[in-house]
């Protein structure tokens, strides 16, 4: 199969090159040879980039149907111009065994949408006691090991398993998050969480735990993703780490560069997040720390949730949020707030993801995976459920308007998806 996509805006931020002309794909993969194409997209004033990698996307199969399929969000996907998708370990039961891992990569190859690379879980159930096998979970096709948003039992099961991993060379991507100061909150500890009544979680609940993190990192040499970093101070800690030369990466839910406590209203369950929506000056770090490279890349954090769970008083509802469509225009609209060239504000949702997981997407070069997103920066849409393909339609961006549309999405030379 031959592709040519003619006439685009082409953007690759892995080499900064930012042109109109053409791309041609031939067995799945970039080319630059030009020959007789099966298949041309007229690409004329829209822009055309990597897909979107995306280092954090439950697609809540197995153990959770009713809130969201695999095939709904693998639509939501590449709907959404991500066509590489880390998903967490915590399903039902959690990627802990081979069995379960290989499952799901078949399941998701046999949708012939989105790729999919599992995150193992790092201890068995995600209890927090037992490591599990993680060379049979690599074998299975895991990319690293997480305990997603489950606590750890103690420091002493951590320092193992750091140890185990910097043994195999095998990632480790956590929450820094201290279990017991964070234990029954549901919103930042500050002005607004006390106006409404609201159990807080401090900013030092997630500070106290990195520095632990980073401690171990020295002592391991473990290398550590820390995933969905909410405070201004954990921002200065990472930079500091970076600094020193640890094998740190990080990254920042998108909404979370948009919103803050302030957001929360009048107790809006949309905004019901884990970690919190934090003060407006820790949103202030970690939209700089986005532009400036100490955060390594934003993430949509897609947590879809059924309606009824949402439908609940702010304290009892599911935290989450679905943000797989949303991750483009809110990509976009940070990096025309922080006055960024457009390949620097992809850059943070395509190439630099990739080299954190690891593969060869994230670029537009001879060669490299034929895995493309071609939309429109400047057309409007409304957020409203009707407009989302995931089964989940809990997002706090409901009735905004953002700039940024997906026209098309291609994985592996394949056109997966096409809005007329």
């Amino acid at each position: 199969m031959k592709l040519l996509v003619k006439g685009g805006r082409i953007v690759d931020p892995a080499s900064g090159r930012d042109e109109v002309g053409d791309v041609f794909v031939a067995e799945g993969k970039i080319s630059d040879k030009k020959e007789k194409a099966d298949q041309t997209i007229d690409a004329k004033g829209l822009v055309v980039a990597p897909g979107l990698i995306d280092l954090a996307a439950r697609l809540r199969e197995p153990g959770y149907e009713y809130k969201a399929t695999l095939e709904s969000e693998m639509d939501a996907a590449v709907a959404g111009g991500v066509t590489s998708l880390a998903c967490p370990p915590d399903t039902d039961p959690p990627l802990d065994e081979p069995g379960l891992v290989d499952m799901l990569r078949r399941r998701a190859k046999a949708l012939a949408r989105a790729r999919v690379y599992p995150v193992g879980a790092l201890t068995v159930k995600l209890a927090g006691e037992r490591l599990t096998e993680m060379a049979e979970l690599a074998e299975a096709g895991c990319v690293a090991f997480s305990q997603a948003n489950a606590p750890l039992a103690g420091t002493n099961i951590l320092w193992r398993a750091m140890q185990y991993a910097a043994t195999f060379g095998f990632p480790v991507w956590l929450r820094a998050e201290d279990r017991w100061l964070a234990e029954g909150g549901v919103a930042h500890d500050g002005d607004v969480a006390t106006r409404l009544g609201l159990p807080g979680i401090p900013a030092f609940a997630e500070t106290i735990a990195l520095g632990s993190l980073l401690q171990l990192v020295r002592a391991t040499g473990s290398r550590v993703h820390v995933c969905r970093l909410s405070s201004a101070i954990a921002v200065d800690m990472i930079r500091a780490a970076k600094k020193d030369g640890l094998p740190v990466s990080c990254d920042v839910a998108i909404h979370h560069v948009h919103m803050s406590e302030m957001d929360l209203g009048y107790y809006d369950a949309h905004c019901r997040l884990e970690p919190p929506l934090r003060a407006q000056r820790d949103r202030a770090a970690l939209a700089a720390g986005l532009a400036d490279g100490t955060i390594d890349c934003a993430v949509s954090d897609h947590t879809p949730v059924d309606e009824d769970q949402k439908q609940m008083p702010f304290a009892e509802a599911e935290p989450g949020a679905t943000g797989l469509e949303l991750l483009l225009p809110l990509a976009l609209k940070w990096g025309a707030q922080a006055k960024l060239p457009l390949t620097k504000a992809l850059a943070r949702v395509t190439s630099d993801p990739a080299r954190i997981l690891g593969v060869q997407s994230g670029r537009i070069a001879p060669g490299a995976p034929a895995d493309l997103v071609l939309f429109d920066a400047d057309e409007l849409w409304r957020i409203v459920p009707a407009a989302l393909k995931s089964q989940g339609k809990n997002t706090p961006f409901l009735g905004y308007e953002l700039a940024g549309r997906v026209r098309a999405t291609i994985v592996a030379g394949k056109v997966v998806y096409e809005r007329q």
